[in-house]
């Protein structure tokens, strides 16, 4: 028995000692490419690159309006994946007659770097500079969409700079409440060096805010989505799509969210 007890213990501290030293590999799971020319995936849009301040260059791709002076959306992506996986989303709010950047954060899409907390809150902010200062988008007609992980990106921007309008596609609590529901046999409170607390910064974001989740989720457990919510300073809507999980096509530019973002647009237009 004592041989057992052991085992378990050196097998649960090695467990540990992994979750600790490769856990960035757990959050983040960038695709590195290839994805194209802007023009060859999504028409009508131009490649531009971002600078952030740390140095880092950052691709992109900027799909603009049909109207000048319309919306624009600025959109941070999940865990996974990379903006072209994102096009059809763009092409939809474009077709409602919005702007859109599309970005990949660092590691992600062939940019350099490695993905983490502190560097996804620089990348967005270059993301938001580059429709500032070179598009000239002012703040009023700025909106921020957040996609999961994405959500907790754009949460952390608006506490210090508010758009008009926010929209968090199936977002968190936090990290560590989403990490105890895969991982409950381990501390991850304790473990977790990334923590990207969505509900206790949106808790001070005074800005008109719609969150939308699907009933079915099985990454964000659904009572999160609707925590944030509760969190939210100015909560504008609550949408949940009626069995949808986290990664299906309907969360990703259905008539749903797509529905949501241009409704928050409309007072920015």
């Amino acid at each position: 028995m004592l041989r057992g007890v052991v085992s378990v213990v050196v097998l649960l501290t090695l467990l540990v000692g992994l979750l600790w030293t490769f856990q960035r590999s757990l959050i983040y799971l960038p695709d590195d490419g290839p994805v194209g020319a802007a023009g060859t995936v999504l028409p009508g849009a131009r490649d531009v690159a971002l600078t952030t301040d740390d140095g880092l260059a950052l691709a992109a791709w900027h799909l603009p309006a049909a109207a000048p002076g319309a919306p624009t959306v600025l959109v941070a992506n999940g865990n996974g994946g990379h903006r072209g996986l994102r096009a059809p989303l763009a092409r939809a709010l474009n077709a409602e007659g919005l702007s859109v950047l599309l970005f990949d954060y660092r590691g992600y899409g062939g940019n350099p770097g490695s993905p983490s907390e502190a560097g996804l809150a620089l990348d967005v902010r270059a993301a938001r500079d580059f429709l500032v200062a070179d598009v000239g988008v002012p703040q009023e007609r700025l909106l921020y969409f957040g996609e999961s992980l994405g959500a907790a990106v754009v949460t952390e921007l608006a506490t210090e700079h508010p758009p008009a309008g926010l929209v968090l596609r199936s977002p968190f609590v936090d990290l560590p409440s989403v990490g105890r529901v895969h991982y409950p046999f381990l501390p991850v409170g304790l473990l977790l060096r990334e923590r990207h607390p969505v509900a206790e910064a949106l808790a001070t974001v005074r800005v008109p805010t719609t969150v939308v989740y699907g009933s079915r989720d099985t990454i964000v457990p659904p009572e999160q989505s609707r925590s944030v919510a509760d969190a939210a300073a100015q909560l504008h809507r609550v949408v949940e799509v009626p069995g949808a999980d986290h990664n299906d096509p309907v969360l990703l530019d259905g008539p749903e969210v797509v529905g949501a973002v241009v409704e928050l647009a409309r007072p920015a237009g």
